[in-house]
C-alpha cells in the first residue's frame, strides 16, 4: 500500500523531479543549498510535493500530468499542511484540496520554458549586474511598477539580477526565483519596467542579457506568467519560450466551523 512520507534524500528527489525539468523547475532548484533549508519535502510513490517556507507564506507545490497522480498525491498530503498556505497547482488540484480549506483562486499560468535559445541573437541584451547594494532602488521600482509583486531580496545574492539605468535612474530589472548551476536549472522572476519606460523594449533587453548569462551555468530556464498576461507572453516567445504547462495559483485557509 502506497503511504505518504517526508524525503530528506536529494539524490531520490532529483531523479523524480528530473523526469520532467520544464515541469518541476522551480522544485529542482529548491534542492540547492541555497533553498535546501527553507524547503519540507513529501513522496507519494513517484509523486513529489514541496512546500517551501523561503518566503514568508509557506508555499505548496504540486504539480503532475496526471490528475489522477495529483489528486491521489494531494489527498495524502493534506493531513500534513499547514492552516494557511499558498499553492502552485496542476489543474484539478484545487478541487481535492477544497474539500478541506477555504479557497481563493489568483488565475490559471503558464509555465513556459526557453526551447529556441538561438532567438536570443535577434535581442540586442542590456543591463548590468545588480547587487544588495541596489536593494532599495530594486525595491522602490518593484512598488512602482508591480504593486503586489512577490520579491524575495535573498535572490539577489545569486548573482543573477539585472538592471537597466537611464541618466542614473534604474528602469527596468529582471532576475531570479531560482537558479541552481548543481541542478541545471534556474526559473525568471521579478521582470519589470518602470510605468515612464514600458513599450521601449527594456525588459526584452534585460531578460536577452539575463538569459545569456543564465545559460552559461544551467541547462534549463523557464518561468511563470500569467495566462491573460498577453504583453509578458508574447515578449518570451520573441525570447524563444513556449508554453509547456498550465497551472493555477491558490490560497488556502481553514474552512470556517
Amino acid at each position: 500500500m502506497t503511504t505518504i512520507r517526508a524525503s530528506h534524500d536529494r539524490d531520490e528527489l532529483a531523479a523524480l523531479l528530473g523526469r520532467d525539468p520544464h515541469l518541476h523547475a522551480y522544485e529542482l532548484g529548491d534542492l540547492d543549498d541555497f533553498y535546501w533549508p527553507y524547503t519540507t519535502w513529501y513522496r507519494y510513490g513517484e509523486q513529489v510535493a514541496l512546500l517551501y517556507h523561503g518566503g514568508g507564506e509557506p508555499t505548496l507545490l504540486a504539480l503532475d500530468h496526471s490528475p489522477e497522480d495529483l489528486a491521489e498525491l494531494l489527498t495524502a498530503v493534506v493531513p500534513l499542511l499547514p492552516r494557511t498556505f499558498y499553492a502552485h497547482l496542476s489543474p484539478g488540484g484545487e478541487a481535492v484540496l477544497a474539500e478541506h480549506f477555504t479557497t481563493r483562486a489568483y488565475g490559471p499560468h503558464l509555465k513556459m520554458a526557453l526551447t529556441d535559445p538561438g532567438r536570443l541573437d535577434r535581442v540586442a541584451p542590456a543591463g548590468e549586474l545588480l547587487t544588495t547594494a541596489d536593494l532599495p532602488e530594486m525595491t522602490a521600482l518593484y512598488r512602482a511598477a508591480y504593486p503586489g509583486n512577490w520579491f524575495d531580496e535573498r535572490m539577489v545574492q545569486t548573482g543573477q539580477y539585472v538592471g537597466i539605468r537611464r541618466d542614473g535612474e534604474l528602469l527596468a530589472v529582471a532576475g531570479v526565483h531560482v537558479w541552481s548551476p548543481v541542478y541545471k536549472v534556474s526559473a525568471l522572476g521579478n521582470v519589470t519596467t518602470h510605468p515612464a519606460a514600458r513599450g521601449q523594449g527594456l525588459a526584452t533587453s534585460a531578460v536577452a542579457a539575463l538569459c545569456r548569462r543564465l545559460l552559461d551555468t544551467v541547462r534549463w530556464v523557464t518561468l511563470n506568467v500569467r495566462a491573460d498576461n498577453t504583453a509578458a507572453i508574447a515578449l518570451y516567445r520573441r525570447l524563444g519560450f513556449t508554453p509547456v504547462a498550465e497551472y493555477g495559483e491558490f490560497r488556502f485557509d481553514p474552512t470556517p466551523a
